[in-house]
């Protein structure tokens, strides 16, 4: 397994991120994560995108982090806000969400940010589970989903 980072609209952050959103349409009966996002909110250093790759060069996980500041939907100055966290199904459990997720922080870290944060929802416990696990706890409701009962959000510092 290799870590590479690559811009949010490359076609195999487009192709993963097509298969999260199919999932997140199954588990929530909608038409997936509706959250408003650009390529441009994962270029460094205000944010960046990785995808884990196996042996033969597939894409088979990925991540992102966008830098947020205190705004109208509940975040705080320095939040890197976590995004499109995935894995396919067949590599499930051996880890890479853990290997992206430290990623992740190491790098919101070193762009300055003091906070990760992030939203998921209550059909997602493997999700939850990952994130309470890696230290991550409740916080305030804030973005997109902040008012919808199913959803979750976690933080910690940096």
């Amino acid at each position: 397994m290799y870590i590479r980072r690559v811009p949010f609209d490359h076609p195999d952050a487009v192709k993963l991120n097509d298969q999260v959103q199919a999932e997140y349409a199954v588990r929530y009966g909608d038409d997936g994560d509706a959250t408003p996002m650009a390529a441009a909110d994962f270029r460094p250093p205000n944010g960046t995108y990785l995808i884990a790759y196996d042996e033969h060069g597939s894409p088979v996980a990925s991540g992102g982090w966008r830098a947020q500041d205190a705004n109208d939907e509940g975040n705080l100055d320095g939040d890197a806000e976590v995004k499109r966290m995935y894995v396919v199904d067949q590599m499930r459990g051996r880890g890479l969400a853990g290997r992206i997720l430290a990623a992740l922080e190491e790098d919101a870290r070193q762009a300055g940010r003091v906070r990760m944060v992030l939203e998921t929802g209550t059909k997602q416990p493997e999700a939850i589970a990952l994130y309470t696990s890696s230290g991550y706890e409740p916080c305030a409701k804030f973005g997109y989903y902040r008012f919808y009962e199913t959803s979750r959000c976690y933080a910690k510092r940096l």
